[in-house]
């Protein structure tokens, strides 16, 4: 579940470039811009917590599929004549939702905060069990 070394480099890469992609949309949408309403400001503030989350690796995946559904918004929005969307760029929004899919699909990896805060735990199976059971039969 925490792939550690290579893998666990990998999957830190994975994570890093979703949550930086994220967090990079939100911060130039809203230098764009110059008086954003309050939709605008409450997707910024989602994308980046979500881009935070992905880079420190808390909850991986769920966030990772919070950002799929983001990114997923960010892609249709702009096809219903909504200004919100901050992915602007449907192949940075199609990116984004890829990398987010192959997040919750891989896991965070051994090195986030899900890794430490849930490690890997060694469960001890008893001996004697597989007698008790025997004597019952």
């Amino acid at each position: 579940m925490f792939p550690d070394r290579w893998a666990g480099a990998g999957l830190l890469l994975l994570r890093s470039a979703a949550g930086a992609i994220l967090i990079y949309q939100a911060i130039a949408w809203l230098g764009d811009k110059h008086d954003p309403g309050l939709q605008i400001l409450a997707v910024i503030s989602v994308m980046s917590v979500l881009g935070l989350l992905l880079l420190v690796g808390f909850l991986t995946r769920v966030v990772a599929i919070a950002t799929l559904l983001a990114t997923i918004g960010c892609i249709f929005l702009p096809l219903l004549g909504s200004k919100i969307g901050p992915l602007v760029a449907p192949t940075t929004a199609v990116l984004s939702a890829v990398i987010a899919v192959a997040v919750a699909c891989l896991g965070p990896g051994a090195l986030s905060l899900d890794a430490r805060l849930f490690g890997r735990r060694e469960i001890i199976i008893p001996t004697n069990v597989s007698k008790r059971g025997a004597d019952r039969a």
